[in-house]
């Protein structure tokens, strides 16, 4: 087995957040599914931009995010994934490498500009995304160092990666390269309507043992199995998972695993401003703690405090040191 270099190595999509606070009326008008993310085109992304008013732009991307929260606590991280060489791509280079994060990815001369992702944020707290993929859906199997996946403790891909034929060819590339390493790669399912396009492909993926550890929220999971009772859904994820985690918002999560179901409780939090990255970072909270060789519980309590974290601001990334927090919280780094 190679030496480590990685805690956690993460393969996504590089994402431009383009975020604005909006009311439910806009989200009607515009024809969008609240709490939702939808692909579109290049014509509709720029007619979106024109319509949300004044927004925020912050570097993205689900896995990123993730990554960006595992450095956060102090861990070894890398991510793997596709800008264009130019100024939105430059932006999410350097905030990754701020963040500590190792970014070595060469970014694409031409083509299709850096990938945006237009973030509304309702009163509730609750997001509503339309993502124009642009350079990041041209992630080839070739963008992947083996030699960065095989060096790394988990590989960690997410679920969106599966809409460009590239990028799901890398996604399986990596993932045969890290088990060869005899390392773990875990899986989040990202979205509820990426379920619904791949649910065959998804559970092939997770009852094959090609994914060991997989990520979902509440929606996701009765998506991947088609029922509307969460607990008939967790009876059948057991079955087929080595270890899951599935989060409930403000009831906490669920670690699921062969050994049984155990419950962790959210953390507080004094006021919820926006809900985009909360299951980002809690997986990153969670895969920190698994690449630390802690317990599921505690795995699950460092990433409930990360998603708390991230949701009482705008922007899916921490905006303090997760590695403090964790501390002042009692919960080892």
């Amino acid at each position: 087995m190679p030496d480590l270099k990685f805690d956690v190595l993460g393969i996504g999509n590089a994402i431009v957040d383009v975020i604005a606070r909006t009311e439910d009326d806009f989200l009607v008008q515009q024809k969008m599914h609240k709490g939702g993310m939808a692909l579109i085109d290049e014509p509709r992304a720029q007619s979106i931009y024109a319509a949300m008013g004044k927004a925020v732009e912050k570097s993205g991307g689900s896995a990123a995010n993730t990554i960006v929260g595992v450095a956060g606590f102090g861990a070894r991280a890398a991510f793997v994934g596709k800008v264009k060489d130019d100024k939105l791509g430059q932006s999410f280079a350097s905030d990754i490498r701020k963040a500590g994060v190792t970014f070595d990815t060469k970014p694409a001369k031409d083509g299709p500009s850096t990938a945006c992702c237009y973030v509304m944020v309702t009163p509730d707290g609750e997001r509503t995304m339309n993502t124009w993929l642009g350079a990041a859906q041209n992630l080839y199997p070739d963008d992947v160092d083996a030699n960065a996946i095989a060096a790394s403790a988990i590989t960690y891909l997410e679920g969106y990666l599966w809409d460009p034929p590239h990028a799901k060819e890398a996604f399986r590339k990596a993932a045969k390269i890290a088990h060869d390493a005899g390392r773990t790669v875990a899986l989040t399912l990202s979205d509820a309507f990426c379920v619904s396009r791949y649910r065959a492909e998804f559970i092939g993926l997770v009852k094959n043992g090609i994914v060991d550890l997989v990520f979902a929220n509440e929606s996701e999971l009765k998506s991947l199995y088609e029922t509307a009772d969460f607990d008939t859904a967790v009876t059948v994820l057991r079955g087929d998972a080595k270890l899951a985690v599935v989060t409930r918002s403000e009831k906490g999560c669920v670690v699921v695993s062969k050994d049984g179901v155990v419950a962790v409780p959210a953390a507080p939090i004094k006021q919820m401003v926006d809900a985009t990255g909360a299951g980002d970072l809690f997986a990153a909270g969670f895969l920190f703690g698994l690449a630390r060789g802690r317990d599921h519980k505690t795995a699950a309590q460092l990433g409930a405090l990360a998603a708390a974290e991230v949701i009482q601001h705008i922007g899916a990334r921490p905006e303090v040191s997760l590695k403090d927090l964790a501390q002042k919280a009692g919960l080892p780094v």
